[in-house]
């Protein structure tokens, strides 16, 4: 199938072959019908399938009727978790819509209220907005969705993830009843199941396979960690690797994030941290940094796992495990995008072993574990059936200070070992200049 036979109108069709696209992709191709025929519509598919698209431009297909209700509200309202995500929406929707030329902006948290009432001012077409920062403008009363045609909820189950279902549901509450709803998710998990039957009228449910792969392209890799000290130099050796040229590195927390990203920095190593309490204009400033290259290494919270879109990401390490296992497939699909082959680099101690049992069995394989020459773990994996280690939460809120296991420096770390006072030591093989990794497999078989 092309983009010819979904029956688009021409000035959307010209945008689209502008772009050098000519067939759609399998969520676009089974979406864009559906939608054009006015069904509401629950679609599941993977991050990086083009589902933007699948939205996007049979909304711009919409506008291509003159509304018959009065108002200034959108007619086209797209919800999304985070900004990124939100600015992504928005920069297809205006090159999709070059033709057109909708009347279009973003209502987002962090950003000036200003611009905003401004935009709201006048009729607008399509609105993309975070539930937060729309729900404040509702409450103010300088938005209204009266004459609201299609809602579209991009990224569904993360934004019941991050605590937006009450939101989204006084939203949807002052849209009209006849309404189009489109709700795009990455996984279909009962919560996600519970909002489709609030929210949408006998949809059409689309389910792309996405726990039968996880990124063919990407290399998967585990290794196995002693305690922070051990995950810090391990770290340090692999990032100053030649053949890492961009990473985006995911820690747990915010304030992790900014320590790891200075420690790094510290070291002589390109590095900034990319997480919700930055403001937007910080966070477009780090990610513009990212793209020019001006930094190697984006330490980040799971905000930047979905939305984020920064070319020629060579390697992701999961510094700290997700504790939803859909955000690794998430997560690392930030690299071996558009054809190229990527690396994923997961570090994982016993007491994150229900994670990485609960990741295996969403992406239904084990992942490989690999050992760096001079930075073998001494402790082994505790891998039981059904599950096993205890459950990570009980460290501080802050683990960059001293380590749980202070003043037990490991004899293995320590043999040939060079550290510096930051914790991050550079380790190099001895009569070598440059870090040298060698992988062997250490994998229990019995275990």
């Amino acid at each position: 199938m092309t983009f010819e036979e979904l029956n688009l109108s021409p000035s959307v069709l010209t945008a689209v072959t502008a772009c050098g696209y000519t067939t759609p992709t399998p969520i676009q191709e089974q979406s864009i019908p559906v939608v054009m025929s006015g069904r509401d519509l629950i679609a599941t598919a993977q991050t990086g399938t083009g589902k933007t698209a699948a939205f996007i431009l049979p909304a711009l297909e919409r506008l291509t009727v003159k509304s018959t209700m009065p108002g200034k509200g959108p007619r086209v309202l797209v919800l999304a978790p985070t900004r990124e995500l939100a600015g992504q929406v928005m920069d297809a929707a205006r090159t999709y819509g070059r033709g057109l030329r909708p009347k279009c902006g973003t209502l987002l948290g962090g950003m000036p209220y200003r611009d905003q009432l401004r935009l709201l001012s006048a009729p607008v077409d399509i609105i993309v907005a975070t539930p937060g920062r729309l729900l404040d403008h509702l409450e103010r009363g300088s938005v209204r969705l009266d004459r609201l045609e299609m809602l579209v909820l991009d990224e569904a189950d993360r934004m019941l993830d991050m605590g937006f279902s009450e939101d989204m549901e006084k939203i949807v509450a002052r849209t009209p009843s006849n309404r189009q709803t489109l709700m795009f998710t990455a996984t279909m998990e009962k919560s996600v199941l519970v909002l489709a039957q609030k929210m949408l009228n006998n949809p059409q449910r689309i389910e792309l396979a996405v726990r039968t792969t996880s990124h063919a392209l990407i290399e998967q890799r585990l290794h196995v960690t002693d305690n922070l000290n051990h995950k810090k130099e391990l770290l340090r050796h692999l990032v100053s690797d030649e053949n890492l040229k961009r990473a985006i590195i995911f820690s747990a927390t915010k304030r992790d994030a900014d320590e790891l990203a200075r420690e790094l920095s510290n070291n002589g190593l390109p590095a900034a941290a990319l997480h919700g309490d930055m403001n937007q204009v910080a966070r477009n400033k780090t990610i513009e940094r990212m793209r020019r290259g001006a930094i190697r290494l984006l330490v980040a919270t799971d905000v930047a796992a979905r939305g984020l879109d920064v070319n020629g990401i060579s390697h992701v390490i999961n510094f700290d495990l997700p504790r939803f296992a859909e955000d690794y497939v998430h997560r690392i699909g930030r690299t071996g995008r558009a054809g190229a082959s990527g690396i994923a680099i997961s570090f994982v101690s016993n007491s994150e072993l229900s994670y990485l049992e609960r990741i295996e069995r969403f992406i239904g394989k084990r992942l490989p574990e690999q050992n760096v020459e001079g930075f073998a773990p001494l402790s082994v994996l505790r891998r039981v059936s059904g599950g096993g280690g205890k459950r990570p939460g009980s460290a501080k809120p802050s683990r960059f200070g001293a380590s749980a296991n202070k003043g037990k420096n490991s004899p293995t770390q320590n043999q040939g070992n060079k550290k510096t006072k930051s914790g991050f030591g550079r380790s190099t093989r001895q009569g070598s200049q440059q870090p040298v990794i060698e992988y062997r497999s250490r994998r229990n078989p019995t275990a």
